[in-house]
């Protein structure tokens, strides 16, 4: 059994980034302990590129936030998911803010071994989501993580209208596949 966080970057609760992660986590859970963590429930200030962690013996970050929260929760954690909405053909703000947390070597504490990514847009561009998926592959590489899989789901404009695609069946079933 492993411990999977699945964050997710949309600030719209019942949303079809929400939707999508409740399926992943739906059939996750009967193999796994899965943690949900709505991104916009935490204060989370962006990364100031500013390296202090680097010098701290703990590697704790000089600003006053919700992701020391994050970072606890990450140490526990073997797969990580991202589930994020595209309205610019990148993350979520809110995501990406944590995203670039992580450019601290706390991230050495995580366990991590697979990374998942589900992602959910309103365009239907062939492309839509190639340069999030690019970021994802260079993760993947640099971190030398397992890729768990990909649901990518366009033509979601409106609350709801995932469910008029196979998107939530697709976030079901990678999550039930994980072994």
């Amino acid at each position: 059994m492993s411990k999977i966080v699945v964050l997710m970057g949309s600030p719209r609760k019942g949303g079809n980034t929400d939707l999508l992660a409740r399926a992943f986590a739906e059939g996750a859970s009967a193999k796994h302990e899965v943690e949900l963590i709505p991104v916009a429930d935490y204060k989370i200030n962006p990364c100031i590129g500013c390296n202090a962690c680097f010098a701290r013996e703990d590697h704790s970050c000089f600003q006053k936030d919700d992701m020391a929260k994050i970072y606890e929760k990450m140490k526990q954690a073997d797969t990580l998911v991202i589930a994020s909405p595209v309205y610019f053909y990148g993350l979520s703000a809110q995501l990406k803010a944590l995203v670039d947390r992580f450019h601290n070597p706390i991230r050495n504490d995580f366990p991590l071994k697979r990374l998942g990514l589900i992602l959910v847009g309103a365009d239907t561009l062939p492309t839509l989501f190639d340069p999030i998926l690019l970021q994802y592959r260079m993760t993947l590489e640099y971190f030398h993580l397992e890729s768990i899989g990909t649901v990518l789901v366009r033509g979601a404009q409106n609350k709801g209208d995932v469910h008029k695609t196979d998107g939530l069946k697709q976030a079901r079933e990678l999550g039930e596949k994980l072994e």
